[in-house]
């Protein structure tokens, strides 16, 4: 009785992390790394995890979270053309290693230095969604080859860090690259699976054998909220679609920004408050 007195905050913080990621991944179109991370950190802080722990945690489990989701959305829009091969090609080899060395060194982080990350990196999307100022300082360079391998070198680094699959940071690089938002959500969708797989990869290496971990974790991939989380996000998925419908593409891009800003600001609250 001692043992579920202790775990059924953490499973019930978990299975509201699972509805409110898929609700968003369908309202939103991300992977639900944005609410995740911030959502397990919290759960599991409230459990008394230490704090660099709890980001770890967050990030790297996030990561795992999102490879199953990444390959259904992937197929999903490879059957409607909407998956641009050659694109991916250039991308993944460099995705790969930017998101692999992104989950080493994070365990060389403390988890404030995560906080910031994604908090600065937060602010910067939502700007870009508002003022798309992306598309005026890249879209001259769509066609040099390194300006993609760099590119996606740093959405992988930064990914990793921010415990994404990279949806928020791809989708406009690609588009300003030249292209269309279909093609740049469907190739994203398959970015985000190598972002994943690599990003749990170096996770699960740097954070094994750390003290401190939650029950059933390997390195910084916790089991028990993969599974849950994973589960509840595609059942609430469509729900969160259903919505985006109803919605016009104006104020979901109003909703997106002023939810990563609130994202943002609380990962700094907790960074000035620790």
């Amino acid at each position: 009785m001692d043992l579920v007195a202790q775990y059924w905050p953490f499973v019930v913080g978990l299975m509201i992390t699972g509805v409110c990621s898929g609700i968003a991944a369908g309202l939103l179109g991300i992977g639900g790394g944005a609410i995740i991370v911030p959502a397990l950190s919290t759960a599991l802080s409230l459990m008394g995890y230490d704090g660099d722990v709890v980001q770890h945690v967050a990030v790297g489990t996030s990561l795992a979270i999102i490879i199953p989701t990444g390959i259904v959305s992937a197929r999903s829009h490879y059957k409607r053309g909407a998956l641009d091969i050659a694109t991916l090609k250039l991308w993944v080899p460099f995705i790969v290693a930017g998101t692999f060395i992104g989950g080493l060194v994070a365990g060389y982080f403390s988890g404030n230095v995560l906080r910031i990350v994604f908090a600065f990196m937060a602010f910067l999307i939502a700007a870009n969604i508002i003022f798309a100022f992306q598309t005026r300082l890249m879209g001259h360079l769509k066609g040099s080859a390194l300006t993609h391998r760099i590119s996606a070198s740093v959405v992988g680094f930064i990914s990793a860090l921010m415990g994404i699959g990279g949806g928020s940071l791809s989708v406009p690089t690609l588009v300003a690259f030249g292209a269309t938002m279909h093609a740049a959500v469907g190739t994203s969708a398959a970015i985000g699976v190598a972002i994943a797989v690599s990003g749990t990869l170096g996770f699960a290496i740097s954070g094994w054998g750390a003290e401190g971990l939650p029950p059933l974790s390997l390195g910084y991939i916790n089991l028990v909220a993969m599974l849950l989380v994973a589960a509840l996000a595609a059942v609430f998925a469509p729900m969160g679609a259903a919505l985006a419908h109803k919605l016009n593409q104006q104020t979901l891009k109003y909703v997106f920004a002023g939810f990563l800003v609130l994202v943002g600001l609380n990962m700094l609250w907790k960074v000035l408050a620790g």
